[in-house]
């Protein structure tokens, strides 16, 4: 062979037009420029905040920007979260403006006693939002700084209140109907469909999850808590499609439905696989078990039809009745088979709502999501407004600076904003930087875009860059709360009026005021009440705490609500669990060890209250109960196999019920065993 051949080919190098180096400059120009949907998005908000003004000025309302700050509030990529949230705005509106009316009518005359009527007011608005969800928690948050839309920048001419009210519900009205007749002229995106298509992703990556469970055992609470976290985020377009069609109740009830089912389904792998692991031989019962769940979570998609998990269901419960009628049941056994039953349950439940979803159908059931709220954090924010307004209001007085109230509008507003977000001082640095980019953005359109013009075509066209690039800095989660807050106050600095008003010294001193009041904002997070880590950590710990001695004690409530509560939970607790690594992973465990004997017990509790009734199990339920309220913990196994007992002489559903209370009695007895030592600080009464 000769040199020539036998020397390696160099490889070219990449010249200015070749493919590697032209795909990489697609992939910037993708990363940079947005997506058509967002383009879309934008078009429908631009299109639907004109219209809103154009609608005012021919009514000659009094204020028209506020119909246009009423679109921008309400700019949603879905149809269905912009209706949710309409409803919720109007309702708070009506009420904040009834209440601003009552208030203007009992203290109009003396600004002190109107100022902290005010300030309670919004305090308690604020302190209730943090207990309600999503579009819910905003009503009764945006009835508490209406009241400040219109008492408190009317506090020097009270007699105009009742008619800053009607002009604001009109405006508010005027915008609701624009985006929803835009959104549904220009087919804006259905909620219902976008969450169907989540729904399958997600019950195929759950059913993933629990086949990992069931073929290689625990995966640890660090795969749990990802799993939940893919699972929570739905619970929020769940309640948004009620609105969108006239079935849409039953496919809100059908996700909501499903995403209990989700949660439960996640929880029953773990659960199937500790037990399992717990056996020293898994019996052949267990192990038809094991297959009939690994077969009915291994195939991708929706899953398996409705006939192969009635099956499957059927033989489950045979199963679990041979080996609860069994001279000797073993417990092990038996929690075992159940964890698998519930498997199966929680897979029909699943399907069943996601069937909902898409064919708009009543569920089988219609449960509820509830989420975790901390009273502590509730109060402090609750305070924290309420300090945070009462400062304000002293520092302008002080400063003597003209158009206060404009200012003490803004901090109510951004403040009561904050106290809903779940990183306040993230939301405060975006209020800071969109507030100042809302005015220098409203001061080039207004004195040198339109420099003097009339007309709407004109103004039209120059509001239409702004509102664009807000649109598509809210649609990327990073910078969403910089593209709401300059969606949302650049109408409201631009002012937009019939004729257009250009005085450079108001503007200045409102553009001030505003960042002025994101200042407040950003100093008032960082310095006033704020909860740190280590007391979000304690807030939810002792909540969980004070919920297992209460499922202990035969106070739990719902198992079905619980199981979502302590998901949600768990997931904040997330949040705020910092540290090593080591530290973060044994603080996890426990929290999940917590949650579980919390809801073991609640699920007890209900099965041997409902057993109660049975005349021959009567004496051993009411053992199994005291045993689990008031200890010792080491006398639940006998309680139960007593139980077991009792029941073998029970017709078939009877029998499940008990098999189902046992399950719940060894779980709760197998999380104190092994978790003695924690849970002996916390003072639980069974140990």
């Amino acid at each position: 062979m000769s040199e020539a051949a036998a020397a390696p080919v160099p490889n070219p190098v990449p010249g200015p037009g070749s493919p590697a180096r032209l795909d990489r400059w697609l992939d910037r120009i993708e990363a940079v420029v947005p997506r058509p949907a967002a383009w879309a998005f934008a078009l429908r908000i631009w299109l639907a905040m004109m219209l809103a003004l154009y609608a005012a000025f021919w009514l000659q309302l009094e204020s028209a920007s506020s119909a246009a700050v009423c679109v921008a509030i309400l700019a949603q990529p879905k149809r269905g979260q912009a209706l949710s949230k309409a409803l919720y705005r109007f309702l708070g509106t009506l009420l904040g403006g009834a209440v601003a009316i009552l208030l203007i009518a009992a203290f109009g005359q003396d600004r002190v006693l109107l100022l902290v009527s005010f300030t309670t007011w919004l305090s308690l608005c604020v302190f209730v939002a943090n207990f309600l969800q999503d579009t819910r928690a905003y009503g009764a948050m945006l009835s508490g700084y209406t009241v400040a839309i219109i008492a408190i920048a009317n506090i020097d001419t009270p007699q105009a209140a009742f008619e800053s009210t009607v002009s604001r519900v009109a405006a508010i009205a005027l915008g609701i109907v624009a985006i929803t007749f835009i959104n549904d002229a220009l087919a804006s995106p259905s909620t219902w469909r976008s969450l169907r298509a989540t729904l399958i992703e997600v019950l195929t990556s759950t059913k993933a999850f629990a086949r990992d469970c069931i073929t290689r055992g625990d995966p640890g609470p660090e795969r749990a808590l990802a799993q939940i976290r893919r699972i929570a985020p739905m619970r929020a377009d769940a309640s948004a499609i009620a609105g969108e069609l006239d079935d849409g109740p039953q496919r809100a009830a059908g996700a909501r439905s499903a995403v209990a089912a989700l949660y439960a389904l996640a929880a029953a792998g773990r659960t199937f696989a500790l037990a399992v692991e717990r056996l020293e031989r898994p019996s052949p019962a267990v192990a038809e078990a094991r297959a009939l769940c690994e077969r009915l979570t291994a195939e991708d998609g929706p899953g398996p039809g409705s006939a192969d998990l009635s099956a499957a269901h059927a033989r489950l419960r045979d199963l679990l009745l041979g080996a609860v009628r069994r001279d000797a049941p073993d417990l092990g056994e038996v929690v075992a088979l159940q964890r698998a039953l519930d498997l199966v349950i929680a897979l029909t439940y699943a399907q069943d709502g996601l069937a909902a979803v898409s064919e708009g159908h009543r569920p089988l059931r219609d449960v509820a999501l509830p989420t975790h709220r901390d009273f502590p954090v509730a109060l402090r924010a609750a305070l924290r407004i309420a300090l945070a307004f009462g400062l304000s209001c002293g520092f302008f007085i002080a400063a003597g600076w003209p158009a206060t109230s404009f200012a003490l509008v803004q901090v109510a507003a951004t403040g009561a904003l904050s106290a809903l977000n779940p990183d306040p001082r993230k939301f405060a640095n975006g209020v800071l930087i969109g507030m100042s980019l809302a005015t220098l953005s409203a001061g080039f359109v207004l004195f040198i875009v339109l420099a003097g013009g009339q007309g709407f075509p004109l103004l039209a066209i120059a509001m239409a860059p702004t509102i664009m690039l807000a649109c598509f800095l809210s649609l990327n989660p990073p910078t969403f709360g910089l593209g709401f807050i300059l969606l949302v106050f650049f109408p409201v600095l631009l002012a937009p009026s019939n004729p257009q008003i250009y005085n450079l010294q108001t503007f200045l001193q409102n553009g001030l005021l505003v960042v002025v009041a994101a200042v407040i904002l950003s100093l008032t997070v960082r310095f006033v009440l704020p909860v740190s880590p280590e007391q979000a950590r304690a807030f939810a710990f002792d909540s969980a705490h004070w919920d297992v001695r209460e499922a202990l004690l035969g106070e739990g409530g719902d198992a079905t609500t619980r199981t979502s509560l302590n998901s949600d939970r768990v997931a904040q607790y997330a949040q705020w669990n910092t540290g090593p690594e080591p530290v973060r992973r044994r603080r996890l465990g426990l929290a999940f060890a917590i949650a579980h004997l919390e809801a073991a017990a609640a699920r007890a509790h209900a099965q041997l209250r409902d057993l109660w009734s049975v005349p021959d199990l009567r004496e051993s339920s009411v053992r199994a109960r005291a045993v689990l309220a008031a200890g010792p913990a080491s006398a639940i196994p006998d309680a139960t196999r007593a139980l077991l007992a009792a029941a073998r002489g029970a017709d078939s559903d009877t029998t499940l019920r008990c098999a189902r209370a046992a399950s719940d009695l060894v779980a709760a007895w197998r999380v104190m065993d092994r978790h003695r030592r924690f849970l002996h600080r916390l003072q639980i009464p069974s140990l």
